[in-house]
């Protein structure tokens, strides 16, 4: 008889971030982070919190300011 071998699949969350810019209105941005979240589930993943700031432009290293990006460390 053969053994079959069992994993359990774990699920991963995923936190979504938005970025309002001069060109991007709020809600224009919540409907970009709802389409992710969609295509998050999608894919496996289990959509988390979202984080939305408000910048000119995105930082060229961290994407959010260094305020937000310690608020979304803090959280993962």
């Amino acid at each position: 008889m053969k053994d079959f071998i069992t994993s359990e699949i774990k699920n991963e969350n995923a936190v979504l971030v938005g970025l309002i810019t001069p060109e991007q209105s709020e809600e224009k941005v919540n409907e970009y982070l709802d389409e992710l979240a969609f295509l998050a589930e999608t894919a496996g993943l289990v959509p988390g919190k979202r984080y939305v700031q408000r910048l000119d432009m995105p930082n060229a290293v961290t994407f959010v300011g260094t305020g937000k990006l310690q608020e979304i460390s803090e959280y993962v």
